[in-house]
């Protein structure tokens, strides 16, 4: 569900940021061990990044497209969901349109099916923690480094292998140390410009409405595949998605 997107949050928490790298430095993160996958992991300590064999990325919220000033970004928020999850990416391949699906562990555990689907499709993942939590930018660092690091295994291990490329905050409740945590494991953090309000069920109408006047803001629009009745989302994507091919729009993926 969505709380903000991250501009004007993302100021706040650049001014919080000072000192950021010495903390990360004198903090130490969780850092799964094979086992089960089941929310609750063993862990030892470890420097954020240590023994990931990724690259970090920028620690910076992402906004930009990969396909410049007329690129869009579709990110599709909370999923996967059996019943949702399958009819956006058919209004996707119609109209051949790649995505970024931020799914949460828990709904990645229960339905890997669906995870490769979305990667065979030629989606990208990005991880959106284990339980959706939109206080979590209130709660502990220990709390932060669970459910993200667990939310980003059981991605990975839903999908076959493939590992997100993106955090989104839950509401967009970013803070400091989340961002240089996912950052610190190839996670670039990924904020929107334009909330499609889809969450709020206000008709398809409205859900594409929205999207129309909000896209000049900013190319990443944000979407819902899971937590209700998703066929309001899945019609507004039907005429969504050839309207902004025909303003110029191409689609692309959130910069790294």
């Amino acid at each position: 569900m969505a709380r903000h997107g991250g501009r004007g949050w993302y100021g706040r928490v650049l001014a919080a940021a000072v000192g950021v790298t010495a903390l990360a430095a004198a903090t130490s993160v969780w850092t799964a061990q094979a086992g089960p996958v089941d929310g609750q992991h063993s862990a030892r300590p470890a420097a954020p990044g240590s023994g990931t064999g990724r690259a970090p990325v920028s620690a910076d919220i992402a906004h930009a497209s990969d396909h410049g000033a007329q690129g869009v970004n579709i990110t599709i928020d909370d999923g996967p969901d059996p019943i949702w999850t399958p009819q956006v990416l058919q209004v996707l391949r119609e109209n051949g349109v790649k995505a970024t699906f931020c799914m949460v562990g828990t709904q990645a555990q229960a339905h890997p099916d669906l995870v490769k689907a979305v990667v065979a499709a030629g989606h990208r993942l990005c991880d959106h923690t284990v339980s959706h939590d939109t206080t979590m930018d209130t709660k502990s660092h220990s709390y932060q480094s669970r459910q993200i690091l667990d939310a980003e295994r059981m991605i990975t291990k839903a999908s076959g292998g493939v590992r997100p490329l993106y955090y989104r905050a839950p509401g967009g409740a970013f803070t400091p140390y989340s961002r240089h945590l996912a950052a610190s494991r190839g996670m670039r953090p990924l904020g929107w410009n334009a909330d499609s309000k889809d969450f709020e069920r206000p008709g398809a109408d409205a859900i594409s409405a929205t999207v129309k006047n909000e896209i000049p803001h900013g190319p990443t629009i944000l979407f819902h595949d899971a937590g209700g009745d998703r066929s309001q989302t899945v019609a507004a994507l039907r005429e969504l998605l050839p309207w902004l091919k025909q303003q110029g729009y191409s689609f692309g993926f959130p910069v790294r």
